[in-house]
């Protein structure tokens, strides 16, 4: 019986140290399942964490970059809309470009300014491009270049004053022979209506002499502002702004006036320069119209003043193209006068019905 007792007690013993043991094992795994999982959470949330910075980083970095090609395509546009550079006191309002603040009046005036002494480096050699002797030969083939080339003109003219140097003998033509002399520069009869009425003045008006005052020559037959502007800066030196059509257009694309009226785009021209500069203004400005700002498809990618110019654009910019477009001596061909100035660079035109070498 005491023996049983024991047993029982000892393995009832033995039961309670298995379950105890049991459940310190349960306890401790229990603790170490937790322990892992904390673990394994920590590193998924320090991953989520360092994913979420990584994601961020680069949003920053990719906004940052989008910045930068926004405005890098914002300065492309602006320096294309200005002309390869906007210079100080441009208009700066090219075409295809951001809007700028509207031009004032006083950095107009310094953009013009500019512009004259730009083409004064780039055409030294400006001069009128009708033959000439004296201011009779002048005001004979300026009355006859209406509607016709310089060129032509000064083809033309060698053989008319050889056979009417003067006033008196022009005057005296008869009709038809001074038409089939002239005949080559077109509105041939409207022109020597004009020559005679002109020279029959000149002879009765002002003995024989060509007048050195604005009043005066515009009341001669065939002659208007234009003309007398050509004579009185040529022949007499009194300063005078020749408004023809390729002035007309560079100083509306210039921005210097709005006005389509010859008068009035000469006033408006006349505020913004000393009056001394008048003449040689009308030389450049006629020059470079006539060699690379052309009305129909302008040379801009080889124009020395395209960083000044609030139309660039509006012909070929591509330089290689642009040289293509280039006249007289600026793309290596003869010039309009047969006897140009010593010191023209480029080659004479050559005589009515010859061809240039």
């Amino acid at each position: 019986m005491i023996v049983a007792k024991g047993s029982a007690e000892a393995g009832a013993a033995e039961t309670a140290a298995a379950k105890k043991t049991a459940a310190g094992g349960r306890t401790a795994a229990a603790r170490k399942a937790t322990a892992e999982g904390r673990t394994a959470l920590a590193k998924k949330a320090a991953a989520a964490k360092k994913t979420t910075a990584g994601g961020r980083t680069a949003a920053a970095k990719k906004t940052t970059a989008a910045k930068k090609a926004t405005g890098a395509k914002k300065t492309t546009g602006a320096q294309k809309s200005a002309g390869n550079a906007a210079a100080e006191g441009s208009a700066g309002a090219g075409s295809g470009g951001a809007a700028r603040k509207p031009e004032s009046h006083l950095a107009m005036v310094r953009r013009a300014r500019r512009i004259y002494r730009e083409l004064g480096e780039v055409f030294p050699y400006a001069h009128p491009e009708l033959d000439f002797r004296n201011p009779f030969e002048l005001l004979v083939a300026t009355v006859l270049s209406a509607q016709t080339t310089d060129l032509r003109v000064n083809q033309t003219t060698p053989r008319l004053f050889a056979a009417y140097p003067t006033p008196e003998d022009m005057a005296a033509a008869a009709p038809e022979e001074l038409e089939e002399l002239i005949r080559p520069t077109g509105f041939f009869r409207a022109k020597t209506k004009s020559l005679l009425g002109l020279s029959a003045a000149l002879r009765d008006r002002f003995d024989g002499e060509v007048p050195g005052r604005l009043e005066d020559l515009v009341t001669l037959p065939g002659v208007g502002r234009k003309t007398a502007n050509v004579v009185l800066g040529n022949a007499f030196g009194v300063p005078g702004i020749t408004v023809d059509t390729h002035f007309g257009r560079l100083v509306r694309r210039w921005k210097w006036t709005e006005q389509d009226d010859p008068e009035k785009v000469e006033a408006d021209v006349a505020a913004i320069f000393p009056k001394s500069e008048w003449t040689d203004l009308s030389h450049r400005v006629i020059f470079h119209g006539r060699r690379i700002c052309h009305a129909r498809k302008p040379a801009c990618g080889c124009c020395p003043i395209a960083p000044l110019c609030p139309s660039y654009g509006e012909g070929e910019t591509d330089p290689e193209k642009a040289a293509k477009l280039l006249k007289y001596e600026k793309g290596g061909f003869p010039g309009q006068r047969l006897s140009p100035p010593p010191d023209y660079p480029g080659k004479p035109a050559p005589p009515l019905g010859e061809t240039a070498q």
